[in-house]
């Protein structure tokens, strides 16, 4: 019984990132010196599009950096944002989580990006 107990717990304590924040997470994207503009976001989990500057995308989140590419008419700019990892991760290996953290690697939970980005975009 007490065996079953600890089982039960550790299993508990796997996921922690996909279950407190999940796999997506709201961009907001600004293009401070040229409003208006379109925008599409690529990772490798997908491309992510927004209508017009600014704005907010939800996204899956991901070990690889996103590539933001902005235009407005014949003005375009692209840049690139990486990717950060949670200390949830962390939380997840030191708690004896070993296969949770691997299912928050996998699913990208435990990845995040910044919540805002800034295009350098300038349509003047």
């Amino acid at each position: 019984m007490k065996n079953i107990f600890i089982l039960v717990c550790l299993f508990g304590l796997t996921s922690c990132a996909s279950i407190v924040s999940g796999d997506k997470q709201i961009i907001s994207v600004e293009t401070p010196d040229c409003e208006s503009a379109k925008c599409k976001l690529t990772n490798e989990q997908g491309t992510y599009y927004l209508s017009e500057t600014p704005g907010t995308v939800t996204i899956n989140r991901s070990a690889s950096p996103i590539f933001l590419e902005c235009s407005k008419g014949e003005f375009k700019e692209t840049n690139t944002v990486e990717s950060g990892t949670k200390a949830m991760a962390f939380g997840n290996i030191l708690a004896g989580g070993v296969i949770g953290a691997a299912v928050d690697m996998g699913t990208g939970a435990a990845y995040v990006y910044p919540d805002v980005f800034v295009n350098p975009l300038v349509c003047k």
